[in-house]
């Protein structure tokens, strides 16, 4: 048999300042949201324009709150819904971990929809360029799963060269799956975003990118499953599906019907109506 490798024992917490500590999860999420919140500035510029700079600077604390809202409720209700039923202080206690992105997902369409209400913004023009950064959060906190030694793989055969073994799950060797959906879900799917989203034409066409977005997570999510083991609690649906590859469907399917209705309407050339000169400040930083 060859030797495998060991996982490496990283220390949860990135800083401690005394009784208190900085979690490389939460780390990954304020990175995420402050890398994407500058990409997504110079994205909403771009002809046809989809928004100011300091729209989306407002919209930052919308899509915080979406993200950490909506990923523990999804959490709570796609997963085990059981347990904090019966435990409801469990609620608050993130820091034992317990986000989906799927939930995360659904509370950040519900801040796009009332933030470009109140806005008076194209819903899918303004959609397509924030989902194009997205995946840059994808990426880093599959990283963040890494570090903490949560979500492994299924079990590998030994004479996978990367084959691993956590020491939580036992003394089996198992893929690191968070490295397959760090690689998939977040640099794949944000460079085939960022590419497609370099095109006039299809910026033309809203909700085209962001239906890309949608069925690109879809399908990564999917294959990284056939990797990755299933959460105790809840195991292997029938057919052997697991609960996220159940999740995918929708979104699949959404994403597919995004992009077609954008291709079947007409090209806008313009997004938004004249802006005031006081929304236009902090667009050159």
């Amino acid at each position: 048999m060859l030797p495998v490798l060991m996982f490496p024992q990283f220390d949860p917490v990135m800083v401690h300042f005394g009784p208190f500590g900085l979690r490389w999860y939460a780390m990954a999420y304020i990175v995420a949201l402050v890398v994407g919140w500058r990409v997504a500035r110079r994205l909403v510029a771009l002809p046809p324009r989809a928004a100011t700079a300091l729209q989306v600077d407002d919209f930052l604390t919308w899509a915080t709150l979406g993200v950490v809202l909506g990923g523990r409720l999804g959490y709570i209700l796609f997963y085990q819904p059981g347990y904090y039923l019966t435990h409801p202080q469990a609620i608050l206690e993130v820091w034992h971990g317990g986000m989906s992105f799927h939930g995360g997902a659904a509370g950040v369409i519900i801040a796009l929809i009332v933030f470009t209400w109140r806005n008076n913004l194209s819903f899918l023009g303004f959609s397509d360029r924030i989902t194009t950064v997205v995946p840059i959060g994808l990426g880093l906190g599959r990283i963040a799963n890494f570090i903490n030694g949560e979500l492994w793989g299924r079990e590998a055969p030994a004479s996978l060269p990367w084959a691993m073994v956590f020491p939580d799950a036992g003394p089996i060797p198992r893929h690191p799956s968070e490295l397959y959906e760090a690689f998939a879900e977040g640099l794949v799917l944000f460079s085939v975003m960022w590419l497609v989203s370099r095109s006039r034409k299809v910026r033309e066409h809203p909700g085209f990118l962001a239906g890309l977005f949608l069925f690109g997570y879809a399908i990564a999510r999917t294959v990284c499953e056939l990797f990755r083991e299933p959460d105790s609690f809840i195991g292997f649906l029938p057919f052997g599906v697991t609960m996220g590859q159940v999740l995918c469907v929708p979104m699949a399917i959404g994403g597919l019907g995004l992009m077609l209705n954008a291709c079947l309407r007409p090209a806008r050339t313009e997004l938004m109506p004249p802006v005031p000169p006081e929304l236009e400040e902090g667009d050159a930083a």
